[in-house]
């Protein structure tokens, strides 16, 4: 096996390896929230549950909403 190949490979096993510890960080994180939203035994806004974290969502409405 030349180097070069040695050297692909290795940035290879890498990259899946940082992408599996992406993946396993947001589920555990996100696991970890709704555990902490079901402890409090009613539904309760995120934005009172976790107050540092900024809210993302394309559809997120401020005030009253008049369906239609």
């Amino acid at each position: 096996m030349k180097l070069s190949q040695k050297i692909a490979l290795g940035i290879a096993v890498v990259a899946a390896a940082g992408i599996v510890v992406y993946i396993e960080r947001r589920r555990s994180n996100t696991k970890r929230k709704l555990n902490q939203i079901a402890d409090e035994g009613y539904e309760t806004a995120h934005d009172i549950l976790f107050p540092d974290e900024e809210v993302q969502g394309r559809h997120l409405r401020f005030g009253p909403v008049i369906p239609g």
